[in-house]
């Protein structure tokens, strides 16, 4: 039986300017956002519709880039299968509020990043 295919939860922007990405993609698409503030930083989500959501980060990108995040069981496994396959671990696997996350980048290119939420490990 083929392994089950693993799912993007979550989209994300990196770019240099928030507040214009925010305009844009709230004229074109109706995406909603709405700024979520956990201590001294803050994220702006945005509700993508049918109940898929992400999220714009500015950053100090030099090349604004989306993000896809993918859900997994075990988030060291992955991020490991990732660079024994030839990616470059952008990010080690690093604990936040409600999950895990890390971000590695293809050896052909693009970037993904890896979610294990905290009742999965």
């Amino acid at each position: 039986m083929p392994a089950r295919s693993k799912q993007v939860v979550h989209l994300e922007l990196h770019t240099g300017d928030l507040p214009e990405a925010r305009a844009f993609y709230e004229a074109l698409c109706d995406w909603r956002s709405e700024r979520i503030t956990a201590g001294d930083k803050s994220y702006l989500a945005l509700q993508m519709g049918n109940g898929f959501g992400g999220g714009i980060v500015e950053c100090g990108t030099g090349h604004p880039l989306w993000l896809p995040y993918v859900e997994v069981s075990e988030i060291d496994e992955t991020t490991e299968r990732a660079r024994n396959l030839g990616a470059s671990v952008l990010l080690e696997p690093r604990e936040g509020p409600a999950g895990w996350r890390s971000v590695v980048a293809a050896p052909a290119g693009g970037e993904i990043a890896f979610w294990q939420a905290k009742q999965g490990r």
